[in-house]
Order: structure tokens, then C-alpha cells, then sequence
């Protein structure tokens, strides 16, 4: 990375065969309550996928007129922070930059970002595992949030997508609210679902109180969920129909330091899961996106730079 410029992943002709292109773009000092960040690992996510395959851009929610930037969630080091900051140069930092319609993020060597939106990482905790944990354990904690304490009489949870990056989140973050967790996922994933502390099933059938939908399963995830029951999404931007008196939600996932530096502990102590797939090279992230939209992940690839 020299001083003046850094190498970055945009997304130049969104829904194309090769819509990743690499540019060199000119630093920029952060400014006050702001921190430039080293990235150590960038997180590939399902929504990355999306910006690249033109979705949002379809649905009007993206107006980049050059390029748009891709990525959410990050790990690095502290480069320069701006006035008011008092993270010292050199600490090792996650963080998450939510909203799709930005010119450059995390795909990248480095970014800047508000300090109240990253954590510490604690000590013992590997910069590339501590990437994987913004989006997914901030998403879970906010399905979390939603699902509240298992209602009386009415304590059955489906967790869909349960052997994936936010649905094991999910189980593990729900334990202690009462509800009686199933994970829905493939027959290969059944040891791990188990482990998480979930019961589990290959293929779910209709009357559950609550629906976590973590597959993104929309209108069929709603459809198994028993009449006046509880959905849970983690699509904002399109939601499903709600029917039968069912309560239609969606989760919408911000920045937030101070629950993430929580997640992150749990991470470190091993009660939360840590969610690294493979680790490939920044120059790499085409092919991962490729590998990722082959699905049945459990966890994320990282791209390192």
C-alpha cells in the first residue's frame, strides 16, 4: 500500500460475467471521530453477491454512477485516526459499514470508518476469524432482538439455514429465551446443528410458532409458520407478504461497537462459533464469489489483501 493510494475491489458493470474489477484509488485521511483502518480480512457475504449480480441496483437502492463498493464486515489494525479518536495506532479492530449504495468498502487494503462502529478484538482472537464476526453475529443478535422470549404455550422455533453463518449465530445466541430450537439444513450439517444445541430436521413441515428465516427462504418460510405465528427475515428491502395473521419482520442490521465487542468475547471464549470457510487472496474475491454462490457454506470466505 503506498501513501498515496490503495488497491480496492468495485463492482463497474453490475450483473455482467466479470463484474469485479480491481482500481487504485487515492487515500483519504479520516476525519474527526473517524479511523483508516489496515484491513487484515474482508468478509464475503450472500449480500455482496447480490450488489454484483445487480439486484439492489435493480430494486433503485444503489446510484453509484462509476463503480460501487463491496463489502460489510472487516478486521484490521488502526493506521491514523482523526480528531477526537483515542484508539491508539496499532489496535487491532472489527467493525461492520452497513448500507449498499457507497462508492468503496471493505473489499480492500484499507477503510475508514467511524470509531464508535468498531470493537476491540480481544487478545487470542485471529483478525481473519474476528472479520467473519460483524454482519452475521450483529444480524443473528437482531433476529434475536425480534423472535424476544418464546411466548407461553407457543415455543416452537424453526432456525432455517441453520448450519450457515447467521443461523448457527442464531441458535447459539437464543438459548437462554425459552424457545424449543429446531435447525433446518442439509443431512450432513446434522452433528454440527446438533452440537449447537438444536433439534433438527432435513425437510420442515408447516405449523411452527416462529420461523427464523437465515436461508432467506421469503414466501416459503413464511408458509410454515403456523397461523398468528411469528416470521423473522433478514431481507429489509423485500419483505414477504405476511398471511394468516402471521407477524411478518425483518431484521435490519447496523453498526453497532459496543454490542459487537460482546460478540466478539463470546467468540474468543469459544461460546460463539467462529465462522471462517477458506482465506483467499484479495485477487481472489471473483472466484470466491463463484464458490460462495454454489452454496452449503457454514462459514464465510475472507479475502486477505
Amino acid at each position: 500500500m503506498s501513501a498515496t493510494t490503495f488497491r480496492t475491489v468495485v463492482v463497474r458493470d453490475p450483473g455482467s460475467a466479470k463484474p469485479l474489477e480491481f482500481i487504485q484509488v487515492p487515500a483519504v485521511t479520516p476525519g474527526p471521530g473517524e479511523i483508516l483502518v489496515r484491513v487484515a480480512g474482508a468478509t464475503v457475504n450472500p449480500v455482496d453477491l447480490d450488489v454484483a449480480g445487480g439486484f439492489f441496483h435493480s430494486l433503485g437502492l444503489i446510484h453509484q454512477t462509476e463503480h460501487t463498493g463491496l463489502g460489510w464486515d472487516f478486521a484490521g489494525t488502526v493506521a491514523e485516526r482523526g480528531d477526537g479518536v483515542d484508539l491508539p495506532v496499532g489496535t487491532r479492530v472489527a467493525g461492520l459499514i452497513a448500507g449498499l449504495d457507497r462508492d468503496f468498502g471493505p473489499y480492500g487494503e484499507q477503510v475508514i470508518v467511524a470509531a464508535a462502529d468498531v470493537a476491540v478484538v480481544p487478545d487470542g482472537l485471529d483478525l481473519v476469524a474476528a472479520a467473519t464476526v460483524p454482519l452475521n453475529a450483529l444480524t443473528a443478535a437482531g433476529i434475536v432482538d425480534l423472535l424476544g422470549d418464546a411466548p407461553a404455550g407457543g415455543d416452537r422455533l424453526l432456525v432455517t439455514g441453520a448450519a450457515g453463518a447467521v443461523g448457527a449465530y442464531v441458535i447459539s445466541l437464543i438459548a437462554d429465551r425459552g424457545w424449543r430450537v429446531t435447525g433446518l439444513a442439509r443431512a450432513q450439517d446434522e452433528e454440527f446443528v446438533r452440537g449447537l444445541g438444536a433439534d433438527f430436521t432435513t425437510r420442515a413441515e408447516s405449523g411452527w410458532d416462529a420461523v427464523a428465516d437465515a436461508a432467506s427462504l421469503q414466501a416459503q418460510g413464511v408458509a410454515l409458520v403456523r397461523d398468528g405465528g411469528l416470521f423473522v427475515g433478514v431481507r429489509p428491502a423485500l419483505m414477504p407478504a405476511a398471511e394468516r395473521g402471521v407477524t411478518v419482520l425483518a431484521v435490519s442490521v447496523r453498526p453497532d461497537g459496543s454490542r459487537l465487542a460482546g460478540l466478539l468475547a463470546r467468540t474468543a471464549s469459544g461460546e460463539l462459533p467462529a465462522r471462517v470457510h477458506a482465506v483467499v487472496p484479495l485477487e481472489q474475491a471473483a472466484e470466491a464469489h463463484r464458490a460462495m454462490a454454489k452454496g452449503g457454506l457454514r462459514g464465510r470466505y475472507v479475502l486477505v489483501p
